[in-house]
């Protein structure tokens, strides 16, 4: 029995895949994250400075127009508006001394630069850092203006934890997802083993049914089920010649063998005798050849040879060599063949099936026959005939002509082992084509159809 895949969805192809896309995720956010922690920092101290120089010029604009009073009146109106103080300042004179604003004397410096303070909160003592920026002004003043960073770093806290928490969800939804799709995928793959299951166990006739999850697990499915077709079709094959040689083969054999008792028995050379055993002998062999031929043919090896054929050109030739076998026996061979005519398929299976053909028609017909052999094409078929003005066959019997060891009454003086319209369907079959026995006027007609693939 097949091992099934009783691991559990956990270990299976498609979880592993979900857990890869999972870490995939996880990286991209990761990345994401960076980039626009990144972006964000940039656009934090752009913006802040931006703001810290327009209320430095502003203010340097009250200190000309309106001098030190006004200047230290309007950081004092800006630092009471609103809810929460904006910015923070600090102006001293050139000794160093405090004229206005809660700054820490370290932050008193021209340029841009940052300050930590420290303040109680809710009873708790933090330190928030501040950027600054520190202006020179007419008479030696020093204004620093700063703001706290405590917007942006909150920014940037909320996107790091929502972006931590989407790549944590994104995550365990692949992986969900991915347990999901095991589970689908494994009960699928338990249809398929048990299918192997019951191929294995004789069961000839059972196939893959269809995985899904895409075109190329169907194709798998298909190419798997054309090899069980084929591989059946070969065993049939065998099975089918083993069953002919028991029952068509035994005749010949037992009055083979009674031929061979007579000499042993009569104690003497009977020269007739013995060419009468060669003669059976050569038959039964060329009988064995031609039975092992079909199942060769049927099981589908002949295939691995398939190259593009001038199918005019062979049987043009092959008219050529039984021309003068049609005349020796009083026929008249006539080609209707149609030019430039090509077929994918094994060229010397296929030069055995129209010599088949002929021959058929120049051993089975009586004299002054006239067989003719045809080729034609068209849009979608390229067609093969060999028809005959002869005596023909019934027509309830034109299904069983083509089964190995077939052989009308009329046909049983003459030489043969009913194997040739077998071999000519075993060949027509391998390069899937059909073949069948049309009404005709007169005579017999056998006709070969090709399909052909239309043209690029």
């Amino acid at each position: 029995m097949t091992n099934r895949l009783s691991s559990g969805p956990l270990r299976s192809a498609a979880f592993r895949f979900a857990l890869l896309l999972a870490l995939v995720f996880a990286t991209g956010t990761g990345l994401l994250l960076a980039t626009v922690e990144r972006q964000i920092g940039r656009y934090a101290v752009e913006a802040t400075r931006g703001t810290l120089q327009t209320e430095s010029i502003i203010l340097a604009g009250e200190y000309r127009e309106l001098g030190r009073s006004g200047l230290i009146d309007a950081m004092d109106r800006h630092r009471r508006a609103g809810d929460e103080a904006q910015f923070r300042y600090s102006l001293t004179d050139p000794t160093g001394a405090r004229l206005f604003g809660d700054l820490p004397p370290a932050s008193a410096r021209a340029g841009w630069g940052t300050t930590a303070i420290a303040e109680h909160e809710n009873g708790f003592l933090t330190q928030e850092t501040f950027t600054q920026l520190g202006t020179t002004l007419p008479d030696g003043l020093l204004l620093v203006v700063a703001t706290d960073n405590f917007d942006v770093n909150q920014l940037r806290t909320q996107l790091v934890r929502f972006t931590l928490f989407s790549g944590l969800a994104i995550t365990l939804f692949a992986l969900f997802g991915g347990y999901v799709i095991g589970r689908v995928f494994l009960r699928r793959l338990d249809r398929v083993n048990s299918a192997v299951d019951l191929i294995v166990d004789g069961n000839r006739t059972e196939r893959l049914p269809a995985i899904g999850f895409g075109p190329e697990f169907d194709s798998l499915t298909r190419n798997l089920n054309r090899m069980l077709d084929r591989n059946a079709a070969a065993m049939e094959a065998l099975r089918q010649v083993s069953t002919d040689i028991a029952h068509d083969l035994r005749t010949p054999l037992t009055r083979l063998h009674q031929g061979l008792e007579r000499m042993r028995d009569s104690g003497t050379s009977d020269p007739a005798g013995v060419d009468d055993a060669l003669d059976q002998t050569t038959g039964l062999l060329a009988t064995f050849q031609a039975l092992l031929r079909i199942g060769t043919v049927e099981g589908g090896v002949g295939r691995r040879r398939f190259t593009q054929v001038d199918l005019s050109e062979l049987m043009d030739r092959i008219y050529q060599a039984y021309q003068p076998v049609a005349e020796d026996a009083d026929h008249t061979l006539i080609a209707d063949h149609a030019e430039g005519v090509f077929v994918e398929g094994d060229e010397a299976l296929l030069a055995q099936m129209i010599t088949n053909l002929i021959e058929n028609a120049i051993v089975h017909t009586p004299g002054g026959t006239t067989i003719t052999s045809s080729l034609q094409i068209s849009d979608t078929t390229v067609t093969t005939e060999v028809r005959d003005t002869g005596t023909g066959i019934p027509a309830v019997e034109r299904c069983n002509v083509f089964r190995r060891f077939y052989r009308l009454d009329a046909s049983r003086h003459t030489e043969g082992a009913g194997l040739g319209l077998a071999l000519v369907a075993a060949i027509a079959g391998l390069h899937g084509a059909e073949h069948d026995i049309p009404d005709a006027a007169q005579g017999l007609c056998v006709r070969i159809r090709f399909p052909r693939r239309p043209a690029a």
